[in-house]
């Protein structure tokens, strides 16, 4: 395994596996026993950065928890302590079982902050959250009661680092801008969906008629270079399997793929992968891994095997030659 830091501040920085766990439907769709194997495969292979939400899986009927719930039966049989990092989410709960987010989430306001990280921490086992992301926007709530809130949790010791996932770049800047003018700390981890492929960026999104603000474009791309203290996360690396059941990428959920420059990027992924003699999702890993802007692949799986083949990526090391090629692929 190799490793990187995230976080800048030596009280609450860490070094992780270049490569996270996304344990989305653990608990869930993905069994317990299933989950437990594979979280064992993950830990023995040396990572140590894994990803939750407390809103995991409200698609199932539910609020979500479940995610997290695992994650802590599982901590606690292990013998699991501060080497493993775990990342969470507050934002996005339904206000209700049976319901979306979308227009009805629990939303950004101090006492959801404070109220949603409590319920993580418990469901966790752990007194402090090593990583809490905003998980969406919230824009009926004053960015600058949000900031606040964040640092609040910060300074008590019950939270670690602070992140944010699916806002506009924009506001990302506005929210680090309100916390260090008020010598407080900010967003150090970003967490976007982002792969190989491009997306098209002008498709409205289900929370936005400008678009997606979870999918990682030239703005945030370009931030990130001006701010290299920034970790970049990038989740849905595989595109839920798209790169070996290309069928997948035909659903309306990839939408944004469907654009002439998808099959010059895939014939490039297949002839890279060939002369590497590693599969497509890992040449899609490590470009992500080792890239200009280094992303740290949020990589799910639902079989121990599944996880394997990610694993491998780790230690895949592209060529000049061959990273050219995929670049250039358009």
């Amino acid at each position: 395994m190799k490793y990187r830091t995230i976080g800048t501040d030596p009280k609450t920085r860490r070094e992780v596996s270049v490569l996270a766990l996304g344990t989305m439907h653990f608990g869930t769709a993905t069994d317990e026993a299933t989950s437990f194997a594979i979280l064992d495969r993950y830990a023995a292979a040396g990572g140590t950065f894994i990803d939750t939400s407390g809103n995991y899986a409200f698609w199932a009927g539910t609020q979500g928890g479940e995610s997290e719930e695992l994650l802590g039966r599982w901590r606690r049989s292990r013998g699991i302590g501060e080497e493993i990092v775990i990342a969470t989410k507050v934002g996005a709960r339904p206000l209700a079982p049976g319901t979306s987010f979308v227009g009805n989430a629990e939303g950004l306001s101090a006492t959801v902050i404070r109220e949603s990280a409590a319920r993580s921490r418990d469901r966790l086992g752990v007194p402090r959250l090593d990583l809490l992301y905003a998980h969406i926007e919230d824009p009926k709530v004053p960015l600058a009661q949000t900031v606040e809130a964040f640092a609040a949790l910060v300074a008590e010791g019950s939270v670690g680092l602070l992140g944010v996932s699916n806002h506009w770049a924009w506001r990302v800047e506005q929210a680090r801008a309100l916390a260090a003018a008020a010598g407080l700390p900010g967003y150090e981890v970003l967490q976007y969906q982002h792969s190989y492929l491009r997306p098209r960026t002008d498709l409205p999104g289900s929370l936005s008629p400008d678009g997606r603000q979870g999918l990682l474009g030239g703005d945030l791309l370009s931030y990130l270079r001006a701010h290299r203290q920034l970790t970049m996360v990038g989740y849905s690396p595989l595109l839920k399997g798209g790169y070996t059941r290309q069928d997948k990428l035909a659903a309306p959920e990839f939408a944004e793929y469907a654009h002439p420059g998808t099959p010059a990027r895939l014939a490039a992924l297949r002839e890279v992968a060939k002369d590497a003699g590693a599969t497509v999702n890992q040449v899609v890993l490590a470009w992500l891994i080792g890239g200009d802007i280094p992303i740290i692949p949020l990589a799910g799986a639902s079989t121990v095997t599944q996880l394997d083949e990610s694993l491998a990526a780790v230690d895949l090391e592209l060529t000049a030659e061959q990273r050219t090629m995929l670049d250039a692929a358009w």
